[in-house]
């Protein structure tokens, strides 16, 4: 074995660790959600506040979660110039690299600090863009909550940097955990005020979490040698140049698929009071497995496209590739058909009290399963997205996303007068499809993929699917036929499903002859043989 098959074992090995441990990490930080949206869900329901204050939030989630979180434009791009750049992970810095630091730090700070004061001084104008005009206690409301939550701009730009030179270095745990200081923070300023009328304690929690998020994170960039000092080299510096091209169409295109977004929230803000508030905990329920099984696999795997990239090993990248995807449709199927058959009663269960009703949870659970359909889309148009970017392509995903945006509009037109809120789930999973074929046919101008023996994978791991939901679903209505609802019936109810569904998931499996689940098997058989 050669030094470069070593590395690349050691890599896979260390690959394997890290998303053990993130997918921990992340259930944690997701749990931290859920109990968010509980509390959030308690104090006040599916109404007019709480449309208010998440239309209000898609403004500094744009920085928050899409731009800056893991994943986002500031995080990759950091990612693939700084895997590139350090030249020993073990020692501080090199003075250019804390200077390329500097400078790009500084710049994302006068950029969103700009940012931020528009919001401060004209947020009715802003959120004025995306809400409907007949809409008027709506637009009033969700402008005084962008008012209180517009700090957090500035803060989000920042921790995109953060997140991206901690996962350059390994550091995989701050980056996965912090999120979840957002929920924290709602969660105390809800529990001590007991929420209000207006969406206040809401909106200045959520800036209160942002903050400790940025608190939490600072220490751990320092210790790596990355303190702050401005710089404003911002013309003459090569590396951030290369950082630039890299993060403008990034950033482009992920502004254009927010774009998506905004278009929906403005075809929901003329729907019933509640709608768009349904539709954010169905998105959320849906993002709490699926967002853990993509973060677990694909940020261990994106500094590793990267590196592989450089060196040119083209038998690397695929073979990471396919094998990050194919896991994550393999797992992601599951979760598929569990919420096809337990939503509504999860919902219930997680949801359903306060001024959280009966009603609320129907919406909910319909949006959930018409977004639900998405997965496997979902998982291939991420993973193939990140690929792009270690070829330090983001120019394709951004033309793709410009014509997602232009075909939202039309669906969300068609769909919206007869299905609703859900019109809005349809065209999103939609969507979701057509942007995944896309990047996955123009993958191949790069690379080899391998797409006959991918979709022949898949194919019989929906025929294993399709042997599992049938069952679990007749044991779900069997048991409503005999059993009264009751919390703790409804608990027990879930757990037999998921055990039996995963239990003939897994035998299906096997007689499928399906590889993601033989190569667990090989792995929990070796570690067997090591203890």
């Amino acid at each position: 074995m050669n030094e470069s098959e070593t590395s690349t074992n050691n890599s896979g090995q260390g690959l394997l660790k890290a998303a053990w441990w993130i997918a921990v990490i992340i259930f944690l930080s997701k749990v931290a959600g859920f109990l968010r949206d509980i509390v959030v869900a308690n104090y006040y329901g599916a109404g007019v506040v709480s449309d208010a204050y998440f239309f209000a939030y898609q403004i500094p989630a744009l920085v928050i979660v899409i731009l800056g979180g893991v994943g986002g434009p500031f995080h990759s791009a950091t990612v693939a110039v700084f895997s590139k750049i350090v030249k020993d992970f073990s020692k501080k810095p090199d003075p250019d690299v804390k200077k390329l630091f500097n400078t790009f730090e500084t710049f994302s700070v006068l950029v969103f600090l700009v940012l931020s004061l528009l919001c401060f001084f004209f947020p009715k104008q802003i959120m004025g863009v995306i809400i409907n005009a007949d809409a008027p206690e709506l637009l009033n409301l969700a402008a005084y909550h962008l008012k209180i939550m517009s700090p957090m701009l500035v803060m989000g730009s920042v921790l995109g940097l953060y997140y991206g030179i901690l996962v350059t270095y390994k550091r995989f745990l701050l980056p996965n955990i912090s999120p979840s200081m957002v929920s924290f923070g709602i969660i105390a300023v809800l529990l001590i005020t007991k929420g209000d009328n207006s969406g206040l304690y809401l909106a200045a929690g959520t800036t209160f979490g942002c903050f400790l998020q940025l608190i939490l994170q600072s220490p751990a960039v320092r210790t790596l040698g990355y303190g702050f000092k401005p710089s404003f080299d911002f013309w003459h510096n090569k590396n951030f140049n290369e950082l630039l091209e890299l993060l403008f169409p990034a950033f482009l295109s992920s502004t254009i698929g927010q774009l998506g977004v905004y278009v929906d929230m403005f075809f929901s803000s003329g729907l019933k009071e509640g709608a768009w508030t349904a539709f954010g905990f169905a998105n959320r329920i849906f993002q709490f497995p699926v967002g853990l099984l993509l973060s677990a696999i694909l940020v261990p795997l994106f500094p590793l496209f990267s590196r592989l990239v450089a060196q040119k090993d083209e038998q690397g990248v695929r073979h990471y590739f396919t094998k990050g995807v194919g896991s994550l449709i393999f797992a992601g199927t599951y979760l598929m058909i569990l919420i096809f058959i337990i939503r509504t009663d999860a919902i219930r269960l997680a949801l359903e009290r306060g001024a959280f009703n009966s009603e609320a949870t129907l919406m909910v659970s319909e949006i959930l399963f018409f977004i639900t359909i998405s997965i496997i889309p979902y998982v291939f148009r991420d993973s193939a997205t990140r690929l792009f970017y270690s070829f330090n392509d983001s120019k394709t995903p951004f033309c793709i996303a410009i014509a997602c945006i232009a075909l939202k509009v039309a669906l969300n037109w068609i769909l919206v007068k007869p299905f609703g809120i859900n019109g809005i789930a349809i065209s999103t999973t939609l969507i979701t499809a057509f942007n995944a074929v896309s990047l996955g046919l123009l993958l191949r101008k790069k690379i080899s993929i391998g797409y006959r023996k991918l979709c022949f994978t898949v194919f019989k791991i929906l025929i294993a699917a399709a042997i599992a939901f049938i069952i679990g679903d007749t044991v779900s209505i069997v048991w409503d036929k005999f059993i009264p609802w009751n919390m703790i019936n409804g608990i027990l109810k879930l757990c037999i499903i998921m055990f039996t569904t995963g239990v003939i998931y897994i035998v299906s499996s096997f007689i499928l002859k399906i590889e993601y689940l033989k190569d667990l098997k090989d792995r929990i058989k070796a570690k067997w043989k090591k203890a």
